[in-house]
């Protein structure tokens, strides 16, 4: 299950590449009105796109937040990712490290590996310019 946290960074991410018109800082306020979410918790989340290198970030006046590409070099996958972790299904296909007893005679491994294939398949498919009105 994709969070809020995942959720409203898709939203902040698709709100700042909607309002980009001269690629200046957008005060957070002003997403946060928008996108009727609390500023304090929108602060939480551009911090973690900040320091993921999605966002950059400027203080003072003048100051906000605005990305660091264009919309179309920013898959959704990796917002989720950034956000959420790994997006993988089960502990074994999470878990990089994790060795599972059962695995070379695990009769559903092969249904799982096929799921988290189409998910991302899906998610790194769309770009955020697809999500953009």
């Amino acid at each position: 299950m994709i969070s809020t946290k995942g959720r409203y960074a898709l939203r902040v991410m698709i709100d700042l590449a909607e309002h980009d018109a001269e690629n200046q800082y957008i005060p957070l306020k002003d997403v946060a009105e928008r996108q009727e979410i609390s500023k304090k918790y929108l602060e939480i989340i551009v911090k973690d796109l900040v320091n993921g290198g999605l966002l950059k970030g400027a203080s003072g006046k003048g100051g906000g937040y605005k990305l660091t590409r264009k919309p179309n070099k920013y898959t959704v996958g990796e917002i989720l990712e950034l956000m959420e972790g790994s997006m993988n299904s089960v502990a074994c296909l999470s878990d990089k490290g994790f060795k599972c007893p059962r695995e070379k005679k695990c009769q559903t491994l092969p249904l799982w590996e096929e799921y988290d294939n189409m998910v991302h398949d899906f998610f790194y498919g769309k770009k955020l310019s697809d999500l953009i009105k």
